[in-house]
């Protein structure tokens, strides 16, 4: 592949932007090398700045499920820019979006739009201690629920306990307050419940996490949280941020049948365009300003162009059949891949939910962080480059999603299992 044109315009950024780039994993840091810079992207392809054509496995890291480039989206967006990109004020785009964010998601009563994953957890949290009168959060060792202070956090020298700042910059008194524990490890959470009685306010949990790649929960974890939280009176947070919408139109919690008390949802609500959202029973959402005492606000929130785009989105999801077709979809690249790596004796898992997936390379199974940080990150890093090479993007971190769309075909699923092929022959 020629990057000529990526590699001049890193060197630029890097002049410029902290580590060339506005967001860390866009820097491939994990994996070395240059990263591609892209300029055009439609169905399951997406073309960089030297006019190398990929299958596109990060689909912007979740959100183009139906695909890059979607018709009805497209439309959506040109129709609502013309009349104006942003009011600050109400829009009747709104008041549909809600209506069919409340409609599909079982935990949801109220919702209220903001413009990031990132500004919906947050405000997720604010509204979990202004409602419940308590300070301390808890959240899972590997769960990334964006790069809100209080969730910065690591787990420090204990395998559970009272967490320590993960980034510079971040208040030590925000990490004395989040109780960190093993995800899928219930015996830890109940402890942390215990030496912390009545003191937090709520748990963020990832009902499928994909933060540190993707993990699905064991049997009986989620609904041991949601009789643990209920148990002390703290709130129980989904993060769906990557699941919402994407595994099911009502998210994981609506497949798996555990009800949070606050769910929250990320890019994906906007088609791709820059939204995030929160939403709980209407009891709780009354704490939010203006009904209640908790305050938060946004000119950008519920912006007409994004909401166009959602709402174009989540009709196209609506229809009879989308999420079986996802599901065969990642069932046969997850099987694909997984014969792959059989073939040429190279030890690796393939977890998959959906139209999720992760391919750790590792013989053993992974549950949590600890086991997905056994992984073998050199040789992933060495089967990115190849399979790049060979025409398929997936995502350049051991420990994201692959995001299966719509607009991937059977014949780009053979394609990608044969360049894995390919790629592994090389490494």
């Amino acid at each position: 592949m020629d990057t000529t044109r990526s590699q001049e315009l890193f060197d630029r950024a890097r002049e410029l932007i902290p580590g060339g780039v506005n967001s860390p994993a866009r820097a491939w840091t994990s994996v070395g090398g240059t990263p591609l810079f892209f300029n055009r992207a439609e169905g399951s392809r997406i073309w960089d700045e030297d006019g190398n054509e990929l299958i596109d496995y990060v689909c912007s890291w979740g959100p183009m499920i139906l695909g890059h480039a979607h018709p009805a989206v497209l439309k959506a967006v040109q129709a609502a820019a013309i009349n104006g990109t942003s009011f600050g004020a109400p829009t009747a785009a709104e008041v549909r979006m809600a209506e069919l964010v409340v409609s599909a998601v079982p935990s949801i009563e109220m919702v209220r739009f903001v413009s990031s994953g990132t500004e919906a957890t947050m405000s997720a949290l604010r509204l979990a201690r202004a409602y419940t009168g308590r300070n301390k959060i808890m959240k899972f060792i590997g769960g990334y629920h964006g790069h809100d202070d209080a969730l910065l956090v690591s787990a420090g020298s204990a395998a559970a306990g009272h967490g320590i700042p993960d980034s510079a910059g971040v208040h030590p008194d925000y990490a004395r307050d989040t109780l960190v524990a093993p995800y899928n490890d219930l015996a830890a959470v109940e402890k942390l419940f215990a030496d912390n009685p009545g003191q937090i306010a709520g748990l963020i949990v990832e009902p499928v996490a994909g933060n540190m790649g993707v993990v699905p929960p064991v049997e009986g974890f989620l609904e041991g949280l949601r009789t643990i939280t209920e148990k002390d009176g703290a709130l129980l947070l989904f993060d769906e941020v990557i699941s919402g919408f994407r595994v099911s139109l009502g998210g994981a919690q609506s497949i798996l049948g555990v009800t949070p008390d606050i769910t929250c949802l990320g890019k994906i609500v906007g088609g791709g365009l820059p939204v995030g959202a929160y939403g709980a029973s209407a009891e709780i959402m009354k704490t939010v300003a203006p009904l209640g005492p908790m305050y938060q606000a946004g000119t950008l929130s519920g912006n007409p162009v994004a909401m166009a785009a959602g709402i174009a989105m989540l009709e196209e999801l609506a229809k009879p059949g989308v999420y079986e077709e996802l599901d065969r979809k990642g069932a046969a690249l997850a099987k694909g891949l997984s014969e792959a790596f059989a073939e040429a004796e190279v030890p690796a898992v393939v977890n998959r939910v959906g139209s999720l997936l992760t391919v750790f390379f590792t013989g053993d199974p992974v549950i949590d962080m600890d086991s997905a940080s056994a992984t073998d990150r050199d040789l992933f890093g060495k089967f990115f480059h190849a399979i790049v090479e060979e025409g398929v993007y997936p995502p350049p971190s051991q420990f994201e999603a692959w995001f299966v769309s719509l607009a991937h075909t059977d014949q780009d699923i053979a394609d990608t299992v044969a360049a894995a092929k390919r790629a592994l022959a090389q490494i």
